[in-house]
């Protein structure tokens, strides 16, 4: 095994890994702890839990899918042909021929996966929101996408362009109907789809050559003239066969290099997403059982930072305190999360709130020193001192109240995520799986986006 194949088969295990223990977590009825049943949260995940179980399928499978878009006649389901080598899909020169997303089987000689080609309909015919969403649908469901064209790209293309580059999908730009096309015209097109094929209008951010490549999927037929025997003349019209191979090798390579790298990371996404939503119809779900723990845990490390007389151990149980409000909210969610994470998760609170939270900790350990004064004075039976004790109490628990609820509203926030950057979680494999692709993938331009 070299080591393309050992480090896309690693891929595939680390993504399978994350799958499995993510499935594993969220169809668990022991997720929600010591919580009753939510009958009306059950019923609103199973279709996002169905979805993590298709994530893992599509990596059993091994199953790769490309899908073709493109506008109205410009040749998608002949490209699709072409690739099969048989004309499976209707072609023809009416308009829209192709009326729904169609997907057909192709087993590449020497292939390591299987691929499912999917043939749409021309993103110029199918109107609205119902074209967008037919495209975002297919869009998320493929793996890699190839982006028909034949010339120069209009202003609808160049915009549909645009929203399948959202989809952070590797994209090869395919110049089909080159036959059409003299050569010095041919080149011209070419160096204008290297700088628009971006979806970027910039001179300084162009296609690499490994993203464009020119087909003709579909020759036009010319005109051969027959000599016969006796001496007549005849015309006939001749099919050229399809110039497609350039783009089949590239496919290919693609499909050998990173295919499995690919198919790890779309899975991912896919589990990932879903893994989201179903976090975030869980807050909105048990709101109103979240702003209740919130509340008593800024209250109860209020009491407990009022009448601790410590000055140090303000800070600490206040800490404390924090870390298992994030816990807590998890159980409560059925988020996975250990006391480690919950940790990491309360850094990044103090660090996105910046001098909120840090002026917190100052402003409890500044007072807590001068409590502990005032408190030592109290005992040596000085009244002045006890009401400063009792003052500087107050404004302490109020600072601390106020600090540990804004830490749980803000977990709430990070939570929606639905943990997937803890160790094995779906968006921390995602980035591994990224940092350790070869620089020439289609994959490593990913990161750009």
């Amino acid at each position: 095994m070299d080591e393309t194949t050992s480090l896309q088969e690693n891929h595939l295990s680390q993504a399978r890994g994350s799958l499995q223990q993510t499935l594993s977590w969220y169809s668990s009825f022991r997720r929600h702890w010591n919580y009753p049943p939510n009958l009306e949260l059950q019923n609103a995940v199973r279709q996002d839990l169905q979805n993590l179980k298709a994530a893992l399928e599509k990596l059993d499978r091994r199953s790769i899918r490309i899908a073709a878009f493109g506008l109205v006649s410009r040749g998608k389901s002949s490209v699709v042909n072409a690739l099969l080598g048989e004309k499976m899909l209707p072609t023809g020169a009416i308009h829209g021929v192709t009326q729904w997303p169609k997907s057909v089987r192709w087993t590449p000689a020497g292939g390591k996966v299987e691929v499912e080609l999917i043939d749409t309909p021309g993103l110029d015919e199918i109107e609205g929101e119902t074209r967008a969403e037919m495209a975002r649908e297919v869009a998320y469901q493929a793996d890699l996408i190839l982006f028909i064209v034949a010339g120069d790209i209009t202003r609808t293309e160049y915009r549909a362009l645009c929203e399948l580059r959202q989809s952070q999908k590797p994209l090869l730009l395919v110049f089909n109907k080159i036959d059409l096309y003299p050569e010095v015209d041919r080149q011209k097109i070419y160096q204008q789809l290297q700088r628009l094929g971006t979806g970027n209008n910039n001179e300084l951010d162009t296609l690499s050559t490994a993203e464009i490549v020119m087909v003709a999927a579909e020759p036009q037929p010319i005109p051969v003239r027959l000599e016969y025997p006796d001496g007549s003349i005849k015309e006939e019209w001749e099919s050229s066969p399809p110039q497609i191979e350039e783009l089949k090798d590239k496919i290919l390579t693609i499909l050998n290099r990173e295919g499995r790298s690919l198919l790890a990371i779309n899975s991912l996404i896919q589990a990932r997403d879903a893994e989201r939503i179903i976090a975030k119809k869980t807050i909105e779900l048990r709101d109103r059982e979240a702003d209740k723990l919130i509340w008593k845990y800024a209250q109860s490390k209020a009491l407990v930072v009022a009448v601790n007389p410590i000055a140090f151990l303000d800070i600490i149980g206040g800490v404390v305190a924090d870390l298992s409000l994030i816990r807590s909210l998890a159980r409560l969610y059925g988020l996975p999360i250990t006391s480690y994470e919950a940790g990491k998760l309360w850094q990044k609170i103090v660090t996105s709130c910046g001098w909120l939270i840090v002026g917190e900790l100052a402003s409890n350990f500044i007072l807590g020193i001068g409590k502990t004064g005032a408190g030592i004075l109290s005992a040596l039976e000085n009244p002045a001192a006890l009401t400063t004790y009792a003052t500087t109490a107050a404004t302490q628990a109020g600072i601390a109240g106020y600090g540990s609820y804004l830490v749980g509203k803000i977990a709430q926030e990070y939570l929606e995520n639905g943990c997937t950057w803890s160790a094995l979680g779906t968006s921390r494999i995602i980035e591994d799986i990224i940092k350790t692709v070869d620089r020439n993938t289609l994959i490593d331009r990913l990161k750009q986006d």
